[in-house]
C-alpha cells in the first residue's frame, strides 16, 4: 500500500520552523493518539463529556475551571462572546442581528493587535466586540491600559506571544491589576506559551491555549479560568461556538494531552542546544553562513539556531533562500520572520538527527549552485 505522501501527491516535510498551523502544529504522543481513537470509536453524551473532561483538566491544573474547544483562535472569539453575552439568551441567539446596547469593547495594547496566522481583530469581532487599543505600536503602560477603559468596556484582552511587541508593555499581572481596579475580567491568549497555570495564578480570568503546540495534542484548544465565566464560554456552544465545535476525539485526545503535558518530562532547551550544535558546526563550516544558538524572545524555555546569511558572498537574497528550500520533493520549512534582515531561526523540537544532516546539505547544495539559483530566483538574487 502507498504512503499517504503517494497517495495524494503530498511533498514530504521537514519541520524546522516550529510548531506552526501551516504545517499541522505537531505530532502527539501514542497515548494521544490511542485517545483519539477511542474518542472516534464510541459515544458520548457531548455535554457530559464536555463538562467532566473539564473537570478532571481543572483538576489537574489546580484552576477552578476549564473547556476544551477547537482551536486557540475559537477560544478568543467565544471568550469575547462570553462577557459580552453572559447569561441572556436572547443575545446568544442573536449577537450580531441588531446593534448592541451593552459593552461590547476589548481593550488590549496597541502592540498586542497582531496578525498571527490571522488577525486579532477578527476574532474579537467573531465574538461580538470590538477593538479598542491602548498605547502605542512600541509601548503600553498600566496607565494607558486604564486611560483606554470606557463605559463601553467589556473586557482587557493580553495576546501573550512573540508575534506581540515586546519592548515596554505591561506585564500580564498590571494587566491583570487595571482589570481588578475597573472590575473587567481579563482574557488572555497564550497559545503557543508552555505554562499553563501562570497566567491564571496572575489574576487572569480566562486563559486560553492551543491544543496542538506546546501540550502536542490533537487540533484543539483550552480554555481555563474562573468558573462563572468558563459557564459563559460553554454556552456559546449553542451561540457563535456551534460552527467551531470541536469532537469527542479532540476533546479526549486533549484531555489526555494535558495529563501527560504535566506528568512527563519536557526537553529543555539545554538539551536543544546540544541536539543542534553538531548542525550549527556543520552550517559554520560553508562560506557566508554563520549559525549561533538564541533563545526564544518571548522568554520561553526554546532555544533554536540563528542562521545569517552574507548575501553579498553567496549571490542569494534570504527571502529567496528559505524559498528554494521548500522545493524539490522534501520541503524544508524556517521560521522567517527576519529573512528581510538576513537571518533566519531553526527550531529543532520536531526535527530528527538525521533530518538536521539532510538540512545541512540541502544548505551545501543549493550555494553550490553557479547561477544561484533557478531562473525564477534571478530576480531575488542578491
Amino acid at each position: 500500500m502507498s504512503s499517504i505522501y503517494e497517495k495524494y501527491g503530498l511533498k514530504q516535510v521537514i519541520n524546522a520552523s516550529g510548531r506552526m498551523t501551516i504545517l499541522g502544529v505537531s505530532t502527539p504522543r501514542a497515548d494521544v493518539a490511542e485517545a483519539v481513537d477511542t474518542g472516534l470509536n464510541h459515544f458520548f453524551e457531548m455535554k457530559d463529556l464536555v463538562n467532566k473532561t473539564g473537570a478532571y483538566i481543572a483538576k489537574l491544573l489546580n484552576v477552578e475551571s476549564a473547556v476544551v474547544v477547537s482551536c486557540a483562535s475559537a477560544g478568543i472569539a467565544q471568550s469575547v462572546a462570553a462577557v459580552i453575552i453572559k447569561d441572556d439568551a436572547w443575545l446568544l441567539e442573536n449577537l450580531h442581528a441588531a446593534p448592541l446596547n451593552i459593552p461590547d469593547e476589548i481593550v488590549l495594547p496597541k502592540g498586542h493587535n497582531v496578525n498571527y496566522g490571522a488577525p486579532v481583530g477578527t476574532m474579537v469581532l467573531m465574538g461580538g466586540g470590538k477593538i479598542r487599543e491602548a498605547g502605542y505600536a512600541n509601548e503600553c503602560s498600566a496607565a494607558q491600559l486604564a486611560a483606554a477603559i470606557t463605559p463601553r468596556t467589556a473586557a482587557i484582552l493580553y495576546i501573550k506571544s512573540h508575534h506581540s511587541v515586546q519592548k515596554s508593555m505591561l506585564s500580564v499581572a498590571e494587566a491583570a491589576q487595571v482589570a481588578r481596579a475597573h472590575n473587567l475580567p481579563l482574557i488572555v491568549d497564550a497559545a503557543a506559551e508552555e505554562d499553563l497555570t501562570c497566567y491564571y495564578e496572575m489574576g487572569a480570568d480566562l486563559v486560553i491555549y492551543s491544543g496542538a503546540k506546546a501540550i502536542e495534542g490533537p487540533s484543539s484548544g483550552l480554555v481555563l479560568g474562573k468558573a462563572q465565566y468558563i459557564e459563559w464560554v460553554k454556552r456559546q456552544s449553542g451561540g457563535i461556538g456551534r460552527a467551531m465545535k470541536v469532537g469527542k476525539e479532540g476533546i479526549l485526545g486533549l484531555t489526555q494531552a494535558i495529563e501527560s503535558y504535566v506528568t512527563q518530562p519536557k526537553i529543555t532547551g539545554r538539551e536543544l542546544v546540544e541536539r543542534m550544535t553538531p548542525f550549527i558546526d556543520r552550517l559554520n563550516a560553508l562560506d557566508g553562513v554563520s549559525a549561533c544558538v538564541v533563545w526564544d524572545s518571548a522568554g520561553r524555555d526554546i532555544a533554536r539556531a540563528e542562521i545569517t546569511f552574507d548575501e553579498a558572498v553567496l549571490g542569494w537574497k534570504t527571502k529567496a533562500i528559505v524559498e528554494a528550500l521548500k522545493e524539490g520533493d522534501t520541503a524544508i520549512y524556517f521560521r522567517g520572520y527576519r529573512a528581510n534582515e538576513g537571518k533566519i531561526d531553526v527550531d529543532v523540537r520536531s526535527v530528527t538527527a538525521e533530518q538536521l544532516i539532510v538540512v545541512a546539505d540541502r544548505f551545501r547544495a543549493l550555494f553550490g549552485r553557479n547561477t544561484g539559483g533557478s531562473d525564477s530566483n534571478q530576480g531575488e538574487k542578491a
